[in-house]
């Protein structure tokens, strides 16, 4: 699912994020509609398999881009930009981690990749990258809540999984989110990496290599259809967004709550 322009600017949440750029326009391959079945680890409804529907526009802008962040930056130094609304109910900066970590503990695909598990600091990271954990937060291009969820992501997601999320509720907010990251982490990982799912910066030392972290990062802000383009090039759409939520899991102003 921006608040920051590369060196110009101002920062809007801690750790120097805000509410992360990404690219309406790219289109995602026709492929990442077929690359994985609809599941779910808590089904409500069981959806019929869709073999058409793309995968959902990444939630950005490409006309800004994130700062790399400092990670022991204080985020109650900043202010939202003017077009920037607050809705719905605001929570505590421990009340959004639990939300958070609860979210990232999921196994969102139990039956076909069941050993496809996120790392709480990778969801943790993406919210402070996108919000600072402000469950409140609707950004000007309509991103909302904890994980900045687009309506079309929402969308997506409770439809493939059988859900009903309502991201204006930040434990849902935050399970959209991490779900979306799985979501990535699926498509990426059959495609390129041979249906292994290793998430961890150890498998992972740059932040400009392709590998399925970085990927999935990459993907989160941009797209999987950006992703897939710049792979064909050994690149990523968006390093400078990739190294951000990379420095925020090695060294996070969040780790203090």
């Amino acid at each position: 699912m921006s608040w920051l322009a590369a060196g110009a600017m101002a920062v809007v949440v801690a750790a120097g994020c805000g509410l992360g750029g990404k690219d309406d326009n790219a289109t995602p391959d026709a492929r990442a509609a077929q690359v994985e079945p609809t599941e779910t680890a808590e089904p409500l409804v069981e959806p019929a398999p869709e073999e058409t529907t793309p995968a959902p526009k990444p939630s950005r802008s490409t006309t800004t881009k994130k700062a790399k962040p400092t990670p022991t930056e204080d985020p109650n130094n900043f202010q939202p930009p003017a077009c920037a609304t607050r809705q719905g109910r605001k929570v505590t900066k421990g009340q959004a981690k639990a939300a958070l970590t609860t979210a990232a503990g999921k196994i969102y695909w139990p039956t076909s990749a069941p050993k496809l598990r996120l790392s709480a600091d990778l969801v943790k990271s993406v919210a402070w990258h996108e919000s600072g954990w402000q469950s409140d937060i609707v950004n000007c291009d309509g991103g909302r809540g904890l994980m900045q969820v687009m309506p079309d992501t929402v969308s997506m997601i409770n439809k493939r999984f059988g859900q009903s999320y309502d991201a204006k509720d930040y434990k849902q907010n935050a399970l959209v989110g991490a779900n979306y990251l799985a979501w990535l982490a699926k498509y990426f990982g059959e495609r390129y990496f041979s249906n292994t799912y290793d998430l961890s910066l150890a498998k992972c030392k740059t932040h400009a290599s392709t590998c399925l972290l970085n990927m999935v990062i990459a993907g989160y802000n941009s797209g999987p259809g950006a992703v897939d383009a710049a792979h064909a090039s050994k690149k990523l759409p968006n390093p400078d967004y990739v190294d951000s939520v990379r420095s925020l899991m090695s060294s996070c102003y969040c780790d203090r709550y």
